[in-house]
């Protein structure tokens, strides 16, 4: 229980930095889709070293193949591209809001796949929470003046249930692929979508601003945000019900935003304690919340002696 609380803690402060150095490496002037396919090539390339090194098994099946062809286009060719390419139109606090919606999905879409993880009003009660806290983090960004910006804002609601949709496969039957693997073979798959928008839309990659920083950007979000994290993600997928890995999605706002203002010395909303009681309110209410253990015979004897007594 204890590790996975701290794997849980570290993913969310490695998903909440990830948002500062994507806002880096746009500033620097790279195109966004080419900005995530630098970042997921070169993950490629590390993943498939280490996978050689460690000898780590590739899945065989065609079966583990179609979820893994499946998953990666969720996750990687449809969720990333939705917020890379939203962020042209939309603030990133408005993104922020509508990417928490993976929590969201994740509800009804655990109860569909997932027998044993059922809707509860503990359980609504916490997302609808973490959704509220992070609204009101970012409130005076949740205006939407544009057709395209609401497109940007559609296309990340849609980029969040794909996202959820991924996890929860995942969690139902990619449990006995290894971790490394899984991510590999899901980049693979996603990025052949990526790099045709890349090379169509936004030209030749030799032609973009390169620059030390923005490198470094891509540096970071390979390793920490890409290799880092996934691995440390379906590792505690396939250990605790999704809901709790999947409300992760409430609290890298706001630590985006403590870490913007540490970091960046951005300015820190006003609002941003009480949008963080709310979110902290309801990751404890579902994360850190102890599992009441079932009453056993054994148990149940010994309550009846105490209550005599």
């Amino acid at each position: 229980m204890t590790r996975n609380i701290i794997i849980w803690l570290t993913l969310a402060v490695i998903w909440g930095t990830t948002w500062i150095f994507i806002r880096v490496g746009l500033l620097e002037g790279l195109p966004p889709i080419a900005f995530a396919a630098a970042r997921f090539l070169l993950a490629i390339i590390i993943l498939a070293v280490i996978i050689a090194v460690q000898k780590i098994p590739l899945p065989r099946t065609a079966v583990e193949w179609r979820l893994i062809a499946l998953t990666g286009i969720l996750q990687f060719s449809l969720n990333y591209s939705a917020v890379f390419w939203s962020e042209q139109y939309i603030t990133s606090g408005l993104a922020a809001v509508l990417q928490s919606t993976i929590s969201v999905f994740g509800l009804p879409l655990a109860w569909i796949f997932l027998p044993d993880e059922r809707i509860t009003r503990l359980k609504i009660t916490a997302v609808a929470l973490g959704i509220i806290g992070v609204a009101v983090i970012f409130y005076d960004q949740l205006n939407v003046q544009s057709v395209m910006a609401f497109a940007g804002c559609v296309a990340i609601v849609i980029g969040s249930y794909t996202a959820a949709q991924a996890s929860i496969l995942i969690k139902s039957g990619g449990g006995g692929i290894h971790p490394a693997a899984l991510v590999l073979g899901q980049m693979v798959c996603g990025m052949p979508a990526i790099l045709i928008y890349s090379l169509g839309v936004e030209g030749n990659p030799l032609n973009h601003t390169w620059t030390l920083r923005a490198i470094g950007c891509i540096l970071y979000l390979t390793i920490a945000g890409t290799i880092v994290a996934f691995w440390l993600y379906y590792y505690l997928l396939n250990r605790v019900e999704s809901t709790k890995a999947m409300m992760i999605s409430l609290v890298t706002p706001l630590l985006a935003v403590v870490i913007g203002a540490a970091v960046l010395g951005e300015t820190l909303p006003a609002r941003t304690g009480l949008g963080g009681a709310l979110i902290i309110t309801s990751v404890g209410l579902i994360v850190f919340r102890k599992k009441r253990r079932p009453k056993t015979p054994a148990n149940a004897e010994d309550e009846a002696l105490v209550a005599s007594n």
